[in-house]
């Protein structure tokens, strides 16, 4: 698999000092096979980790925060079981130590990697015990005093005015700017087989910038609606992943993110 992380790996979070708040966004890549009941296969996934000072007050925002990340790509379709064993490892870290979870259509993420685990039922494969207790977590999201988990899909219409309910309209009402240099001519699917097939390794690192931008977007539209963070001009995604994913990935010094990363929005 290819993994990169600042975390040291799957399974690890960073620690907050006493009264943060810890904030995990998760999102995961997959395919879909209609001719196959429960034909969703994931190939990839990101988790990103937000402290957020303590503070009584909603934390109005003028930039970016400092995050942490873990991604994990296969290299090849025999990896299925350790991407879900490394995604459910995150999970399980995500459940245990974190006071705000964020998705964006979450029970979608979930029910792939459970369909994943269980895909080749010669092996004896099991569900993991996280994803499991992610599934019914969100299911008793609204019932949870704590309010854990936010899905930007289905939990934001109290901050939001517009219908669509797509990542990309919310984040444009919220002035989040998500602006996607990887697909201009091409689709997801496309890219996802020209690294699997073709070993195009920047193919890979445009699904994988997507990956990471959908958690990082996602993550800042929970805590608008959890209340916990505000901000008055547009906030730039991309020069949030510029500014501490540069030395990762290759492709975030292309022309066509660069000229992305660094749009600035009249205040």
């Amino acid at each position: 698999m290819h993994l990169i992380t600042n975390l040291g790996g799957p399974g690890n979070a960073p620690q907050p000092t006493p009264g943060d708040r810890l904030v995990a966004s998760i999102d995961v890549g997959w395919t879909r096979d209609h001719r196959v009941l429960d034909g969703h296969r994931a190939y990839c996934y990101s988790i990103i980790w937000l402290i957020l000072p303590a503070s009584p007050e909603p934390i109005t925002l003028d930039a970016g925060l400092a995050f942490d990340y873990t991604s994990v790509y296969l290299d090849h379709h025999d990896e299925r079981p350790q991407l879900v064993a490394a995604a459910a490892a995150d999970l399980d870290a995500a459940l245990n130590h974190a006071d705000l979870i964020a998705g964006h259509q979450l029970p979608s993420d979930l029910a792939a990697l459970r369909a994943t685990a269980t895909a080749d039922i010669n092996t004896g494969a099991v569900v993991p015990p996280a994803v499991t207790a992610a599934q019914h977590a969100w299911r008793q999201r609204r019932t949870d005093p704590a309010r854990r988990i936010v899905d930007a899909r289905f939990d934001t219409d109290h901050v939001l005015f517009n219908a669509s309910r797509q990542l990309v309209d919310i984040c444009a009402e919220l002035d989040l700017d998500v602006a996607e240099a990887e697909l201009t001519d091409t689709t997801v699917a496309a890219l996802n087989r020209a690294w699997l097939v073709r070993r195009d390794s920047q193919a890979r690192e445009q699904v994988t910038v997507l990956n990471l931008r959908t958690c990082l977007a996602t993550a800042y539209v929970a805590l608008r609606a959890a209340g916990l963070a505000t901000w008055h001009h547009p906030l730039n995604v991309n020069a949030m992943l510029s500014a501490q994913l540069d030395y990762q990935l290759g492709w975030l010094h292309s022309p066509a993110f660069r000229a992305l990363a660094h749009r600035r929005h009249r205040p």
